[in-house]
């Protein structure tokens, strides 16, 4: 089953989640091999974002069927519950999906362990606004035991959603926490959200990633061949000289911030934040 063109339904060990289809092509294939039917709620067939040389867009495998359950118009949670009916699955319990959280990561910054405190600190009904990027696509597996939430993504190639869909849903939901998963290179794009978010007092936790670089487009540099793009090309990718000083940009635009560098400051900086009201950003050094 596929949700917002980017899930399928996994069976392991005798329990069953709704996976995100990786970004990369090759993982994406792997994940879908030997599908023959593949049911879409609100989404589309999955594709690759970008025509890569010789890779495909069409992610299924050959002669491998889409069937609609519902259009992304339509109600969703409806149609499923129609299909419920029409099995006999009402009685059925739900399978228990989500394992004990791990308690929060300790030590050096990773994506693996920034993955590991979100699962263990992610507050309960959070709604999760996700641009983290090539920080983040390791972010979703660890925090399927986090309490109860909403996780919203890009379902496109663009970079620059993060922070005004942190900021729209803030203001849709002013009695959730909002946490805004966000990368130092696609942040630069909006970066005006933060000021909303401080003028409207928005209960908003930023997480910048902060590797100083648009690392997303180097792979892509990659992905379409181009080799040694040269000294020029990179450097128009480098967000150095100066480093960006994003604890600054968000105090001169009203928002607090804290600068972390491991786990452990991580782990206190973010508790604090999503326990605080109003607008927070604490920007990871990678």
């Amino acid at each position: 089953m596929a949700q917002g063109s980017n899930a399928r339904t996994q069976r392991g060990r005798g329990r069953e989640s709704v996976e995100r289809i990786p970004y990369v092509v090759d993982q994406a294939l792997k994940v879908l091999d030997g599908l023959k039917h593949v049911i879409l709620v609100g989404a589309k067939m999955p594709v690759a974002f970008f025509a890569y040389p010789n890779k495909p867009s069409q992610l299924t495998p050959e002669g491998c069927e889409g069937h609609v359950l519902a259009r992304p118009e339509e109600d969703h949670i409806q149609a499923l519950e129609w299909l419920c009916d029409e099995v006999g699955a009402r009685a059925t319990p739900a399978p228990v999906t989500n394992d004990k959280p791990a308690p929060p990561a300790t030590g050096a910054i990773t994506s693996e362990a920034l993955g590991q405190s979100l699962g263990a600190l992610l507050p309960d009904n959070a709604i999760v606004a996700d641009e983290a990027v090539t920080t983040g696509r390791g972010f979703f597996a660890p925090t399927k035991s986090a309490m109860p939430h909403d996780w919203m993504s890009n379902m496109g190639g663009s970079i620059g959603l993060g922070m005004p869909l942190a900021t729209g849903a803030a203001v849709a939901c002013p009695d959730r926490r909002v946490v805004s998963l966000q990368a130092d290179g696609s942040a630069m794009y909006t970066v005006q959200a933060l000021w909303t978010q401080a003028r409207e007092a928005l209960d908003i936790t930023t997480v910048l990633f902060s590797n100083r670089t648009y690392q997303i487009l180097k792979g892509e540099l990659a992905n379409v061949g181009a080799g040694n793009p040269g000294r020029k090309a990179l450097d128009m990718l480098d967000l150095g000289r100066p480093d960006i000083d994003w604890v600054g940009v968000a105090r001169g635009l009203g928002v607090p911030g804290a600068r972390v560098t491991n786990m452990e400051e991580f782990n206190r900086r973010f508790a604090d934040a999503v326990a605080s009201p109003g607008p927070f950003l604490v920007e990871v050094v990678l």
